[in-house]
C-alpha cells in the first residue's frame, strides 16, 4: 500500500463522520470539525488513486443530475468530473427545457429526476434568501417520495453554491492549502485576509467569502475580513466566524482597510462581492418584478463600485505580507484582471501571472473535493472501501 494512501485511511479511522451516510452536503458549518476532515482525508486518498492510475468507481449505474441556476466552469466541469470519477453519468437539468418552464412544482420536479438519480448538484446563488431554501426543498421532496415507496433509494444532495455558503469552492481551497503547508496542523497561525476587490460588475455572489470566514478560523487560521463601508456580509455568517475563531483560539477580524488586512499576511484572498443590504433589496425588485427598479439599482452599484477602484492587488500592496511576492495569493477564478480582462479589476496582471499556477492549482482540488462528499454520502464503510477500490488495482485507463 502506497504510504501516503496508507497515511490517508489511518487519519479516516481515527475519525467520526458517520453522520455523513445518506446526508446532503449544503453547508460547512452544519458539519463537524471531524466530519471536515474526514472530507479532505478522502479527497486526499481519491486523489491519490487517480494519481497512480487506480479506478475510483464505486458506481456501476446511476445519474448525477446538475442544476446551475447561475453560469459556471469550474463548478460546472468539476461536479461532472468527481461524478464521473466514481462511476455517475452526468445529466444536465436545463429549467427552460423542462416542464419548470409550464409551471411544474419543486416536488414534482425533484422526484421525477430522481428515479434513477444518486446524486443531485444545485448551483443557486443570485438571490438572498432562496438559494439555500430551495436546496432544502428538493431534499425535502426526495426524501418525501422515497418515504412513500415512490423511489427505491434516496438521492442526496450537494450545493454547488447557494447565497449563504460555496462549500465546493472553500473546500478546495482549505484542500489546496493543506498540501500546500504539509498537513492541516499547519494552518493554525496561518494569517488570511480575506478582502473586498473592485470589480467593473455590481453583482457578485457573497458565498464565496461567507465560505471562507466561516470555514478557516474553525481550523485555528487566523482571519480579517475587510471590505469598504457598506459592503457588509449577512451578520448572522459574520457572528459565525466569530464564534469558531473563539473555538479553536484563534483571531477574527473585521477592517474596512485593503492595506491593513495584507500586513503580514501569509496569505490573501481579495475577490469582488455585492453588498448585502444592496442584494436583499435586488431580491425584492425581481420578486416585485420591477425592472425599472433593478436597472436603477445596478447603476447605484457601479457607481458606488467606481468610488473603491484602489481596492486592487498591486504588487506595492503585496510587499505588506508577511512573504512579499512570495505570499501565497489565491481566487476562486475567474478574475477581473486590470490591463487585461478589463481596465481596471481586483487584481493587477502581473500580480496575476506571478500567482496563475498556483490558482490553477487551487481549482484542481475542486473534482476531488466534490467526488469525496459524494464518496461519504454514498459509502457505509469508507475506510474500506477505499482500501478495496486501491487492492483492486483496476486500470483507470487501460492501455495493451
Amino acid at each position: 500500500m502506497d504510504q501516503k494512501f496508507n497515511e490517508l485511511l489511518e487519519t479516516l479511522s481515527g475519525l467520526d463522520y458517520s453522520g455523513m451516510y445518506e446526508s446532503d452536503f449544503l453547508l460547512t458549518w452544519e458539519k463537524s470539525e471531524e466530519e471536515l476532515r474526514a472530507l479532505y482525508a478522502t479527497a486526499d486518498a481519491l486523489r491519490n488513486l487517480r494519481e497512480r492510475g487506480i479506478s475510483t468507481r464505486i458506481f456501476d449505474s446511476g445519474l448525477a443530475v446538475s442544476l446551475f441556476r447561475d453560469n459556471s466552469t469550474r463548478t460546472r466541469f468539476s461536479f461532472a468530473s468527481g461524478s464521473n470519477m466514481l462511476g455517475l453519468q452526468l445529466q444536465d437539468l436545463d429549467e427552460g427545457k423542462s416542464q419548470i418552464a409550464h409551471g411544474e412544482t419543486v416536488r414534482e420536479t425533484a422526484t421525477m429526476i430522481s428515479f434513477m438519480a444518486d446524486v443531485i448538484g444545485i448551483r443557486d446563488d443570485m438571490y438572498i434568501g432562496k438559494g439555500d431554501a430551495y436546496m432544502r426543498e428538493v431534499a425535502n421532496s426526495v426524501a418525501e417520495s422515497y418515504a412513500d415507496g415512490v423511489l427505491d433509494h434516496r438521492p442526496t444532495l450537494v450545493s454547488l453554491q447557494s447565497d449563504m455558503d460555496h462549500p465546493t469552492q472553500s473546500t478546495a481551497d482549505i484542500l489546496y492549502l493543506i498540501n500546500e503547508f504539509g498537513g492541516i496542523e499547519n494552518l493554525r497561525g496561518k494569517k488570511v485576509a480575506v478582502t473586498w476587490a473592485y470589480s467593473p460588475s455590481y453583482g457578485k455572489p457573497l458565498s464565496c467569502p461567507q465560505s471562507l470566514i466561516t470555514l478557516l478560523p474553525r481550523f485555528g487560521m487566523d482571519v480579517t475580513l475587510a471590505h469598504p463601508e457598506g459592503y457588509d456580509l449577512m451578520p448572522e455568517l459574520v457572528d459565525i466566524a466569530g464564534k469558531f475563531a473563539a473555538e479553536s483560539g484563534a483571531t477574527f477580524k473585521k477592517t474596512h482597510s485593503m492595506e491593513e488586512a495584507f500586513e503580514g499576511a501569509d496569505i490573501v484572498i481579495p475577490k469582488s462581492w455585492a453588498p448585502y443590504a444592496a442584494m436583499e433589496k435586488r431580491t425584492n425588485l425581481y420578486a416585485e418584478g420591477d425592472d425599472e427598479g433593478i436597472k436603477a439599482l445596478e447603476k447605484e452599484l457601479l457607481a458606488q463600485n467606481a468610488t473603491h477602484q484602489d481596492w486592487c492587488t498591486t504588487r506595492e500592496l503585496m510587499e505588506k505580507t508577511a512573504h512579499g511576492q512570495e505570499t501565497i495569493y489565491m481566487h476562486p477564478l475567474p478574475a477581473d484582471i486590470s490591463g487585461l480582462s478589463c481596465e481596471h479589476g481586483e487584481v493587477d496582471a502581473d500580480v496575476f501571472e506571478d500567482h496563475r499556477v498556483g490558482m490553477y492549482k487551487e481549482a484542481s482540488y475542486k473534482p476531488y473535493a466534490i467526488a469525496a462528499m459524494i464518496f461519504l454520502q454514498k459509502c457505509k464503510n469508507p475506510v474500506e472501501t477505499l482500501k478495496a477500490l486501491e487492492a483492486a488495482g483496476k486500470d483507470r485507463w487501460y492501455q495493451a
